[in-house]
């Protein structure tokens, strides 16, 4: 079930083409996405975490939007992935104006 408690999941980025390879998201990682993996190794996102927001710096801020995973969460071989919020700043901005 879902937790009503608000959690967090402290996660590595990836190299985009180390996610991209063919063991991997095999070309499917466009330049607006960001895949990265849990902390510890094995740990993920879940069914209903889309739209969460991927925070990253020293002064916190969204760099990205939980977008898709595997539907096996703990494949190693195909990590979640957040859509780039820094690739849409200027939309987002007039948007929100």
């Amino acid at each position: 079930g879902l937790s009503p408690t608000l959690q967090e999941l402290e996660v590595t980025v990836m190299d985009p083409r180390m996610c991209n390879n063919s063991r991997f998201w095999d070309g499917g990682i466009t330049p607006t996405m960001i895949c990265f993996q849990g902390k510890p190794r094995g740990s993920a996102p879940a069914k209903g975490d889309s739209g969460s927001p991927l925070v990253c710096g020293k002064r916190p801020a969204v760099a990205g939007v939980m977008s898709f995973s595997s539907p096996d969460v703990t494949d190693p071989f195909k990590p979640p992935v957040a859509t780039s919020t820094v690739k849409y700043k200027k939309w987002i901005e007039k948007t929100l104006r």
